[in-house]
């Protein structure tokens, strides 16, 4: 039986609600954010000298700088696409 693109989307929120149903979502994506965090202490203490205070205040900043770069792109994305026929 072949789906339609909405009857696949609809399924797939089916899965993703029953899978939250069940499992704490945050438990699920625990290591996933660990690793990502991970990336802008090594960013911001490539060395690891840094007291782990002083290191997770310039790791969540360097992580605030990268998610407003990418809204910036999207912005500028979003503006050519609206400017072009």
């Amino acid at each position: 039986m072949s789906l339609s693109p909405e009857q696949r989307s609809i399924r797939a929120s089916i899965g993703g609600y029953a899978q939250k149903a069940k499992y704490d979502s945050r438990e699920l994506t625990k290591n996933a954010r660990t690793k990502f965090l991970s990336r802008f202490e090594r960013e911001v203490d490539p060395d690891g000298v840094l007291p782990e205070p002083e290191r997770d205040r310039r790791a969540q900043a360097a992580l605030r700088a990268h998610m407003q770069r990418l809204a910036l792109a999207s912005s500028k994305a979003r503006k050519a696409r609206r400017a072009s026929p």
